[in-house]
């Protein structure tokens, strides 16, 4: 029987979380035809996903007009308020009485208020790509007293979810670590997906293939920010250079999300270039469509690359060399898998639950590497795999990973487990009202004391 099921997300742009929206409401469509609804503080139809500038996925904006931060800073608060702000008109308009379940993720402030003003018979589920506590920059004991209340709101409000899901199962580790609180309360798992409708004999790769000319690559694909470590991927390649075999020597792109307007991104990409100046390696920049490149490029940044350049890199690379510590889950291996690819990522985090690890005996399994975060040892895997692994075992390992994300990362594995964790809320308990009421009314309180301590901090 088909259901009616409303979205709840703070910003609809062309994140990570946002992809995943999209894709679990547009699959969640095509299961029993259901009703999908996306209610958002902001979404540019000029830049968003192409489900949504087309209309396949319905979106609702409301309370665009309210700022988003104050002097840069208090972005909680205002997400808050911006979120407040779109479930007072959900309740205004009855919208809200509307619905068999609510989807919220990112931002749990409004799941009680949801909870108090739908009848009955209405569910809520929350996903949590991460705590949003521990993504909030650090700071001293101002920050950490202005956090505080909101810290405590996140982990209240969570709990008055009907069912918890998240993003991998290193997430759910951290949700228990975190909000100590919800032990009882068990999050289930669902991965994040691509879409396997793209299949590697159809990707357009002419562009590519015609600019290296044969020549052999690794690749590094991220946002140019910090926390990507980067440098480890150059490091471990200056390593490698000089052991690999073979009259052509492969090359090393890093490509990425890049915006002029970051400073971080300006700041991260020349501090790179000048590692590799510091490492005797030769790089070289190109913004926009592949051209020409000098002969003697060791090193090729690629920033703000357009989808369908980055498929093309992505297919015809030797390896894909994912250098993140602790990523929730990390798309980027899936994606290089869908296309064959195999991937060498570190050891932790979410990438131990997508790469299946090559230890030389596991052929029939493996769909890559999975290595601690130093460059020598990274070094030693990229020797090793270009050196002494035949393109027929290289060639096995990518099918693995091809077949590995049919099965476990595809939009329909994804849209499935949405609907059975939907399901499995119909058989939560309602909490009793005026346990919500009171529960409530502390949150109310404490919202205050949030703004007190914005004013202090201020």
């Amino acid at each position: 029987m088909a259901k009616k099921i409303a979205f709840v997300h703070p910003d609809l742009g062309i994140g990570g979380a946002e992809r995943l929206v999209v894709d679990a409401a547009v699959g969640l469509q095509n299961i029993e035809d259901n009703e999908v609804i996306v209610f958002t503080s902001h979404c540019d139809r000029s830049h968003c996903f192409e489900e949504v500038s087309n209309g396949t996925l319905a979106v609702k904006v409301f309370g665009d007009f309210l700022p988003t931060h104050l002097f840069k800073k208090f972005h909680i608060l205002c997400a808050i308020l911006r979120q407040l702000y779109l479930t007072c008109r959900l309740i205004a308009t009855g919208e809200i009485s509307q619905y068999d379940y609510f989807i919220v993720d990112q931002l749990s402030f409004c799941i009680p208020i949801l909870k108090l003003f739908s009848p009955d018979s209405t569910k809520v589920l929350f996903y949590c790509h991460f705590p949003d506590q521990l993504l909030a920059k650090k700071g001293g004991f101002l920050k950490k007293l202005y956090r505080l209340p909101f810290d405590a709101i996140e982990e209240w409000t969570t709990g008055y979810s009907d069912r918890i899901v998240v993003n991998s199962n290193f997430t759910k580790g951290i949700f228990h670590q975190t909000f100590t609180h919800l032990n009882a309360m068990d999050p289930g798992v669902i991965y994040p997906c691509v879409d396997t409708n793209v299949k590697p004999d159809d990707v357009a790769d002419v562009e590519v293939t015609s600019f290296f000319k044969g020549n052999r690559y690794f690749l590094s694909i991220n946002r140019f920010e910090r926390k990507k470590n980067i440098e480890l991927a150059i490091k471990a390649f200056a390593k490698s250079k000089k052991l690999i075999h073979g009259k052509s020597k492969p090359r090393l792109v890093i490509a990425g999300g890049y915006d002029v307007r970051v400073l971080e991104n300006v700041e991260y990409l020349n501090e790179l270039s000048k590692l590799c100046d510091s490492l005797k390696l030769t790089s070289f920049t190109i913004r926009g469509k592949l051209i020409v490149m000098p002969p003697a490029t060791d090193i090729l940044f690629l920033p703000s690359i357009r989808s369908s350049l980055k498929t093309a890199l992505i297919k015809n690379a030797e390896l894909l060399l994912y250098t993140p510590a602790f990523e929730h889950f990390g798309i980027v291996p899936v994606e290089s898998m869908l296309l064959k690819t195999p991937v060498l990522a570190v050891n932790n985090g979410g990438p131990l639950e997508s790469v299946v690890n090559f230890d030389f005996t596991n052929t029939e399994e493996a769909t890559g590497f999975t290595e601690e975060p130093n460059h020598e040892k990274w070094a030693k895997i990229m020797i090793k795999y270009y050196n002494d692994l035949s393109p027929e075992t290289k060639a096995v390992i990518g099918e693995n990973g091809y077949e590995r994300v049919l099965a476990k990362f595809s939009r329909d594995q994804t849209s499935q487990a949405f609907m059975d964790n939907l399901r499995a809320c119909d058989s939560a308990p309602r909490s009793g009202l005026l346990y919500i009421v009171v529960r409530f009314w502390q949150i109310v309180l404490l919202v205050i004391i949030a703004a007190l301590a914005v004013l202090y901090y201020s």
